[in-house]
Protein backbone atom coordinates (compact mmCIF):
# COMPACT_ATOMS: atom_id res chain seq x y z
CA UNK A 1 0.00 0.00 0.00
CA UNK A 2 1.25 3.37 -0.94
CA UNK A 3 2.08 5.49 1.84
CA UNK A 4 0.46 8.40 2.18
CA UNK A 5 3.75 10.49 2.03
CA UNK A 6 4.70 8.99 -0.91
CA UNK A 7 1.21 9.92 -2.34
CA UNK A 8 1.71 13.54 -2.19
CA UNK A 9 5.11 13.52 -4.31
CA UNK A 10 4.03 11.27 -6.90
CA UNK A 11 0.85 13.43 -7.31
CA UNK A 12 2.70 16.78 -7.47
CA UNK A 13 5.65 15.74 -9.90
CA UNK A 14 2.46 13.43 -12.13
CA UNK A 15 0.56 16.62 -12.27
CA UNK A 16 3.85 18.69 -12.68
CA UNK A 17 2.44 21.77 -11.68
CA UNK A 18 1.82 23.02 -8.06
CA UNK A 19 0.16 25.83 -7.46
CA UNK A 20 0.66 28.30 -4.54
CA UNK A 21 -1.36 31.34 -3.08
CA UNK A 22 -2.18 33.34 0.42
CA UNK A 23 -5.84 35.48 0.69
CA UNK A 24 -6.23 36.17 4.12
CA UNK A 25 -10.29 35.77 3.57
CA UNK A 26 -11.21 32.05 4.12
CA UNK A 27 -13.84 31.94 2.20
CA UNK A 28 -11.94 33.43 -0.64
CA UNK A 29 -9.91 30.81 -0.34
CA UNK A 30 -12.16 28.27 -0.91
CA UNK A 31 -13.55 29.64 -3.85
CA UNK A 32 -9.70 29.89 -4.96
CA UNK A 33 -9.14 26.28 -4.16
CA UNK A 34 -12.27 25.02 -5.64
CA UNK A 35 -10.93 26.65 -9.27
CA UNK A 36 -7.42 25.52 -9.16
CA UNK A 37 -9.41 22.05 -8.39
CA UNK A 38 -12.41 21.99 -11.52
CA UNK A 39 -8.86 22.90 -13.41
CA UNK A 40 -7.11 19.69 -12.78
CA UNK A 41 -4.55 20.53 -9.63
CA UNK A 42 -4.70 18.35 -7.32
CA UNK A 43 -1.56 19.53 -4.98
CA UNK A 44 -2.45 22.90 -3.74
CA UNK A 45 0.14 25.50 -1.54
CA UNK A 46 -1.39 27.91 1.12
CA UNK A 47 1.74 30.25 1.79
CA UNK A 48 1.93 31.61 5.38
CA UNK A 49 2.37 35.35 4.44
CA UNK A 50 0.17 37.14 6.24
CA UNK A 51 -2.22 37.53 9.38
CA UNK A 52 -4.96 35.01 8.80
CA UNK A 53 -3.02 32.39 6.87
CA UNK A 54 -3.19 29.87 9.32
CA UNK A 55 -7.00 30.40 10.15
CA UNK A 56 -7.71 30.56 6.35
CA UNK A 57 -5.75 27.22 5.77
CA UNK A 58 -7.81 25.41 8.65
CA UNK A 59 -11.11 26.31 6.90
CA UNK A 60 -9.49 25.05 3.45
CA UNK A 61 -8.25 21.95 5.33
CA UNK A 62 -11.65 20.93 7.46
CA UNK A 63 -13.72 21.80 3.66
CA UNK A 64 -11.44 19.55 2.01
CA UNK A 65 -11.27 16.87 4.43
CA UNK A 66 -15.36 16.97 4.23
CA UNK A 67 -15.91 17.30 0.75
CA UNK A 68 -12.93 16.86 -1.32
CA UNK A 69 -10.34 14.27 0.35
CA UNK A 70 -8.82 14.06 -3.16
CA UNK A 71 -7.57 17.90 -2.41
CA UNK A 72 -3.59 17.84 -1.01
CA UNK A 73 -3.01 20.83 0.53
CA UNK A 74 0.10 22.13 2.19
CA UNK A 75 1.66 25.14 3.83
CA UNK A 76 4.04 27.37 2.41
CA UNK A 77 6.69 29.61 3.12
CA UNK A 78 7.04 27.90 6.27
CA UNK A 79 10.62 28.94 8.27
CA UNK A 80 10.58 27.47 11.48
CA UNK A 81 8.98 23.68 13.21
CA UNK A 82 6.71 25.67 15.79
CA UNK A 83 4.53 26.93 12.50
CA UNK A 84 4.98 23.55 10.47
CA UNK A 85 3.66 21.92 13.86
CA UNK A 86 0.60 24.23 13.95
CA UNK A 87 -0.09 23.69 9.83
CA UNK A 88 0.24 19.98 10.14
CA UNK A 89 -1.75 19.65 13.06
CA UNK A 90 -4.45 21.33 11.02
CA UNK A 91 -4.36 19.59 8.42
CA UNK A 92 -1.10 19.95 6.52
CA UNK A 93 -0.08 17.30 4.05
CA UNK A 94 3.34 18.87 3.26
CA UNK A 95 5.33 21.31 3.94
CA UNK A 96 7.22 24.23 1.42
CA UNK A 97 9.89 26.62 2.78
CA UNK A 98 11.88 29.02 1.74
CA UNK A 99 15.22 27.62 2.65
CA UNK A 100 16.17 24.49 4.60
CA UNK A 101 15.64 23.81 8.22
CA UNK A 102 17.20 20.98 10.20
CA UNK A 103 14.26 21.29 12.67
CA UNK A 104 11.65 21.27 10.40
CA UNK A 105 12.62 18.36 8.73
CA UNK A 106 13.01 16.71 11.78
CA UNK A 107 9.80 17.13 12.76
CA UNK A 108 8.31 16.53 9.28
CA UNK A 109 10.35 13.06 9.15
CA UNK A 110 8.53 12.45 12.63
CA UNK A 111 5.15 12.89 11.24
CA UNK A 112 5.59 11.10 7.72
CA UNK A 113 5.30 14.60 5.86
CA UNK A 114 7.25 15.52 2.59
CA UNK A 115 9.03 18.56 3.25
CA UNK A 116 9.99 20.63 0.45
CA UNK A 117 12.44 23.62 1.32
CA UNK A 118 14.10 26.39 -1.12
CA UNK A 119 17.61 25.40 -2.28
CA UNK A 120 20.09 27.71 -3.93
CA UNK A 121 23.19 25.96 -3.85
CA UNK A 122 24.66 22.15 -4.81
CA UNK A 123 25.35 21.76 -0.91
CA UNK A 124 22.05 22.67 0.38
CA UNK A 125 20.42 20.41 -2.51
CA UNK A 126 22.71 17.65 -0.75
CA UNK A 127 22.12 18.61 2.55
CA UNK A 128 18.77 18.60 2.72
CA UNK A 129 18.84 14.97 0.93
CA UNK A 130 20.72 13.82 3.84
CA UNK A 131 17.91 14.76 6.07
CA UNK A 132 15.55 12.66 3.86
CA UNK A 133 14.02 15.33 1.80
CA UNK A 134 12.74 13.62 -2.01
CA UNK A 135 12.00 17.07 -4.11
CA UNK A 136 13.34 20.08 -3.42
CA UNK A 137 12.39 23.54 -4.23
CA UNK A 138 14.83 25.67 -6.55
CA UNK A 139 14.24 29.34 -4.89
CA UNK A 140 15.03 31.76 -6.81
CA UNK A 141 13.96 30.29 -9.88
CA UNK A 142 14.70 33.75 -11.89
CA UNK A 143 17.56 34.29 -10.03
CA UNK A 144 19.06 30.75 -10.83
CA UNK A 145 18.05 30.21 -14.23
CA UNK A 146 17.13 27.24 -15.85
CA UNK A 147 21.03 26.46 -17.06
CA UNK A 148 22.07 25.92 -13.06
CA UNK A 149 18.96 23.31 -13.09
CA UNK A 150 20.60 21.76 -15.94
CA UNK A 151 24.04 22.02 -14.97
CA UNK A 152 22.92 20.72 -11.17
CA UNK A 153 21.57 18.07 -12.89
CA UNK A 154 24.58 16.00 -13.88
CA UNK A 155 26.18 16.01 -10.43
CA UNK A 156 22.86 14.94 -9.13
CA UNK A 157 21.09 12.94 -11.71
CA UNK A 158 18.50 11.65 -9.00
CA UNK A 159 17.59 14.70 -7.52
CA UNK A 160 13.70 16.15 -8.32
CA UNK A 161 13.27 19.47 -7.86
CA UNK A 162 10.46 21.82 -8.46
CA UNK A 163 11.20 25.30 -9.32
CA UNK A 164 9.06 28.47 -8.07
CA UNK A 165 9.63 32.08 -8.57
CA UNK A 166 10.37 33.04 -12.30
CA UNK A 167 8.59 30.30 -13.95
CA UNK A 168 6.14 32.11 -16.27
CA UNK A 169 2.76 30.93 -17.43
CA UNK A 170 4.16 30.70 -21.64
CA UNK A 171 5.29 27.51 -23.28
CA UNK A 172 8.68 28.88 -23.69
CA UNK A 173 9.04 29.28 -19.90
CA UNK A 174 7.32 26.32 -19.40
CA UNK A 175 9.25 24.24 -22.09
CA UNK A 176 12.64 25.94 -21.09
CA UNK A 177 12.54 24.90 -17.25
CA UNK A 178 11.14 20.99 -18.09
CA UNK A 179 13.73 20.50 -20.58
CA UNK A 180 16.41 21.78 -18.22
CA UNK A 181 15.02 18.56 -15.66
CA UNK A 182 12.22 20.41 -13.71
CA UNK A 183 10.21 17.56 -11.87
CA UNK A 184 7.38 19.97 -11.10
CA UNK A 185 7.23 23.88 -11.76
CA UNK A 186 5.42 26.38 -8.99
CA UNK A 187 3.18 29.24 -9.46
CA UNK A 188 2.06 31.83 -7.68
CA UNK A 189 1.40 35.45 -8.62
CA UNK A 190 2.16 34.63 -12.38
CA UNK A 191 -0.90 32.25 -11.82
CA UNK A 192 -3.05 33.33 -8.87
CA UNK A 193 -2.68 37.38 -9.40
CA UNK A 194 -2.80 40.16 -6.77
CA UNK A 195 -6.16 40.95 -7.93
CA UNK A 196 -7.39 37.62 -7.80
CA UNK A 197 -5.79 36.67 -4.30
CA UNK A 198 -7.97 40.11 -3.51
CA UNK A 199 -11.35 39.35 -2.01
CA UNK A 200 -12.18 43.00 -2.83
CA UNK A 201 -10.85 43.27 -6.13
CA UNK A 202 -13.74 41.91 -8.41
CA UNK A 203 -11.35 39.62 -10.03
CA UNK A 204 -13.54 36.05 -10.64
CA UNK A 205 -11.41 32.63 -9.33
CA UNK A 206 -13.17 30.74 -11.85
CA UNK A 207 -10.77 32.38 -14.33
CA UNK A 208 -7.82 30.01 -12.75
CA UNK A 209 -10.24 27.04 -14.27
CA UNK A 210 -8.88 26.64 -17.59
CA UNK A 211 -5.70 28.93 -16.85
CA UNK A 212 -4.32 25.96 -14.51
CA UNK A 213 -5.61 23.37 -16.92
CA UNK A 214 -3.66 24.95 -19.58
CA UNK A 215 -0.45 24.24 -17.76
CA UNK A 216 -0.91 21.19 -17.24
CA UNK A 217 -1.42 19.98 -20.70
CA UNK A 218 1.83 22.89 -21.33
CA UNK A 219 3.67 20.56 -18.93
CA UNK A 220 2.60 17.18 -20.04
CA UNK A 221 3.89 18.30 -24.19
CA UNK A 222 7.01 19.98 -22.97
CA UNK A 223 7.79 16.09 -21.34
CA UNK A 224 6.60 14.18 -24.13
CA UNK A 225 9.07 16.66 -26.50
CA UNK A 226 11.76 16.03 -24.37
CA UNK A 227 10.58 12.66 -24.48
CA UNK A 228 11.03 12.56 -28.23
CA UNK A 229 14.30 14.26 -28.70
CA UNK A 230 17.33 11.82 -29.41
CA UNK A 231 19.59 11.21 -26.40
Amino acid sequence: MRSRRLEVLVAAVDAGVLPLFYTPDADHALRITAALREGGARVIEFTDRGPGAWAAFTTLALEAARHDPEAILGAGSIRDAEAADRFIASGARFIVGPSFSADVARLCNRRRIPYIPGCATPTEIVTAEEWGVELVKLFPGDTLGPGFLRAIRGPLPDTQVVVTGGVQTTEASIGEWIGAGAACLGFGSALVTKAIADPNSGADPATLTPAVANLISLVAAARAAGAQRPA
